[in-house]
């Protein structure tokens, strides 16, 4: 099990992702790979200070890459969607 603030790796922000924050409240992290649900509600409980109502996980494949002759393959990514109680946000980006 690893601690709490390593869990959570960074907030993806793209037009997908900022388009369900502003719709559900939902935001979505990039996650340690062996973390369960448990772990990342309790970090992002932690760490942000807001409810959590529910999270969806996904692991991306990686993806290949030609490289001179071979081939490489990039490691595999998990994406945590964190479905936040209504009325409550989380800044990623204080300040701005």
């Amino acid at each position: 099990m690893a601690h709490l603030s390593e869990i959570i790796l960074k907030p993806i922000l793209t037009e997908k992702t900022s388009l369900l924050t502003e719709q559900r409240n939902v935001y979505c992290f990039q996650v340690l790979k062996d973390s369960s649900k448990p772990e990342i509600k309790k970090a992002v409980e932690k760490y942000f200070d807001v409810k959590v109502k529910k999270i969806t996980t996904s692991i991306l494949p990686g993806k290949s890459k030609r490289v001179g002759k071979g081939v490489k393959k990039s490691s595999q990514t998990k994406k945590a969607y964190v479905f936040i109680e209504d009325g409550q946000k989380i800044e990623l980006f204080k300040g701005i």
